[in-house]
């Protein structure tokens, strides 16, 4: 075998790669003195700086887990495992998903029938392999599952229902189905979607498990692949809950589902066989690699504990690109956020994977959304060969790292909710729903200043964007937990700014007093245009002009804001604010000037600065 480094480096007969042997072997020591040289020329490290420069460039999750820049042999962690073994970490089977990829799972919730019907056989002709149906008011009706179903071969293509509090009566329609079409019961296959505590959460309305139970002990006999439970994840984490307090309160619903299954006098294997786990996927690639991971690791220890053997502690999971971080504005992009989600589930090793459809957030989708939908599974499925290798991420020493941290913090909200009394107890007080608060006032800091960018609302908007216009979505029901998209109150600012469009035939405007020949193409002004852009503001500019204060009388607006360079601002900013007659004068950067009464710098509230700017242009909120 040659070495890679050349044929002349190394003997045909060299039983191994020599990789880089030409190069000099570089340690920690050496990286660190090149990290902290290009800190120092971006000024981001002191001269005296005395600790590690690597931590300068550190960051921290919403569970306080810091993501290091850099991982080595040393951060490993203990023995992996291997697939289909406990802990499960590296996937809950043997085979993976090599054969037949995930599980692609679309979701349907349409009242009317036909077009419901229709969409459906779309979706599965068009390469989907199971339906998710929500039923109920608002929703298809539970009369008309069959219907429907009607042509779907529903022994072969899975049916996931959701019904809320009707779960009951939605199973039963399934069951009859099964039966109506004569499916073998030993071959009848699919999720009746019992989930009182997902309804509770959701309607603040608390629902017995007792029946739901029963239920599963009528068809765990009789139907040995139907499952009847679903631990829903979704309603923690679109509340704003982290990572670690999502898995925490999802497996804490397991547990009390499986107290009421081995209750109802099942054993704790076929208590466990009957539930299905749902957790959202993220466009942050790496964390949702790592919650699915974590989560398997975690039912793991549950089921060990509570007496299960090694081969029925493996975690059935659903994944769901994330509700919450959808955006009405420019929804396009959602397409790439699912297809990241999408990838790093796949990744994690779900079992079913739903990516919503780019309009989610909008409406109903289109036959175009829901194609995309799909296929952004069968391109990472068939083409990007996703599937074909068991735990890709396996090994990596930032992944593996990272599923340990987030596993440990998980387990902490979850031993914290079994000592409160359950995951029952915590609803019932308000104190998960407190600590979810809690978490998302965070994350609606960051996001308020733009430290969680959302590209095409905070970042690189586009006010000439033209809407996307669906059919309404069933309404939710108040009463429980929030439900939050991060792109919310971006949006309102939007929405406000096209009323006034609508209004007065024109958006709201600041004008952009450039000062200098070159002021107009500088960093603050694209700066200042970007930011005003995101709450609807059009950003007037007028580029190099001898008479500022004419152009800022013929832009029509009551705002400017000051953009240049340091020097320029310390020799006009305030001579320029002076000049203009401006009701309210900003400078783009940090500075304080006669004149000047705000600030627009990297950092900064900005929804705080839009809305008042809104009010000082009388934009109606």
């Amino acid at each position: 075998m040659t070495n890679v480094a050349g044929p002349e480096s190394a003997p045909t007969s060299e039983p191994g790669l020599a990789l880089a042997a030409e190069f000099p072997t570089a340690d920690r020591a050496q990286w660190q003195e090149l990290v902290a040289g290009v800190l120092r020329k971006s000024g981001r490290l002191p001269e005296d700086f005395a600790g590690a420069p690597e931590s300068k460039l550190a960051s921290r999750t919403y569970d306080g887990i810091e993501i290091q820049p850099l991982y080595t042999s040393d951060d490993a962690g203990g023995d992996l495992g291997f697939p289909g073994l406990p802990p499960f970490v590296r996937g809950a089977r043997p085979e993976g998903v090599v054969d037949t990829g995930w599980d692609i799972r679309v979701r349907h919730q349409r009242e009317d029938v036909r077009a419901a019907n229709a969409a459906i056989l779309a979706d599965l002709e068009g390469g989907a392999s199971s339906v998710w149906l929500r039923l109920g008011e608002g929703s298809l009706p539970i009369s008309a599952l069959a219907d429907a179903l009607n042509e779907v071969y529903v022994g072969l293509a899975p049916v996931v229902l959701d019904a809320g509090a009707e779960y009951e009566t939605a199973a039963q329609a399934l069951l009859d189905l099964f039966a109506e079409r004569e499916v073998p019961a030993s071959e009848a296959v699919g999720t009746l979607g019992a989930d009182p505590l997902g309804t509770t959460a959701r309607t603040g309305q608390a629902l017995p498990l007792g029946p739901a139970a029963e239920l599963a002990a009528k068809v765990a006999p009789k139907y040995p692949k139907v499952r009847t439970i679903v631990a829903d994840g979704l309603p923690f984490h679109e509340a704003g809950g982290s990572d670690s307090q999502e898995l925490g309160a999802t497996i804490a619903s397991g547990v009390a589902y499986l107290r009421a299954l081995t209750e109802a006098g099942l054993a704790v294997a076929a208590a466990a066989a009957q539930l299905e786990f749902r957790f959202a996927a993220t466009a942050d690639q790496f964390l949702t690699i790592a919650k699915f991971r974590a989560a398997r690791r975690l039912w793991d220890r549950v089921l060990e504990v509570s007496g299960a053997a090694a081969d029925a502690r493996g975690m059935h999971q659903h994944a769901v690109t994330s509700p919450s971080m959808f955006t009405q504005r420019d929804p396009w992009v959602n397409m790439l956020r699912t297809t990241v989600a999408c990838f790093a589930a796949g990744v994690g090793g779900a079992d079913a994977v739903t990516v919503l459809p780019f309009d989610a957030a909008i409406g109903l989708p289109d036959a175009f959304s829901s194609r995309i939908a799909r296929n952004t599974n069968a391109i990472l499925i068939e083409e990007s060969k996703l599937g074909s290798v068991i735990d890709p991420a396996g090994g990596s020493w930032y992944v593996e790292k990272l599923t340990d941290e987030l596993a440990e913090a998980a387990w902490r909200e979850f031993t914290a909710i079994e000592a409160a009394g359950g995951i029952e107890a915590e609803l019932a007080s308000g104190a998960l729903a407190g600590r979810l608060a809690e978490t998302w006032e965070k994350r609606a800091s960051r996001l308020a200043t733009r430290r969680d960018p959302l590209t095409g609302v905070s970042e690189f908007p586009n006010l000439e964007e033209k809407p996307v216009t669906r059919d309404p979505l069933p309404s939710t029901v108040d009463g429980g937990l929030p439900r939050h998209r991060y792109a919310e109150e971006y949006e309102k600012l939007r929405d406000a700014s096209d009323a006034y469009l609508a209004e007065h035939g024109e958006r709201p405007k600041v004008f952009l007093a450039t000062l200098g020949p070159v002021a107009a193409h500088t960093g603050r002004a694209s700066f200042a245009t970007n930011l005003l852009q995101a709450g609807g503001i059009e950003a007037v500019n007028p580029g190099a002009t001898d008479d500022l204060p004419g152009a800022f009388r013929e832009s029509g607006t009551k705002v400017a804001c000051v953009c240049g360079t340091d020097a320029a601002y310390e020799e006009q900013a305030a001579s320029a604010a002076a000049s203009l007659g401006a009701k309210q004068v900003l400078l783009a950067g940090k500075g304080t000037y006669d004149g000047i009464s705000g600030n627009l710098y990297a950092g900064c509230d900005a929804l705080e600065v839009l809305t008042s700017l809104h009010a000082q242009l009388g934009v109606a909120q």
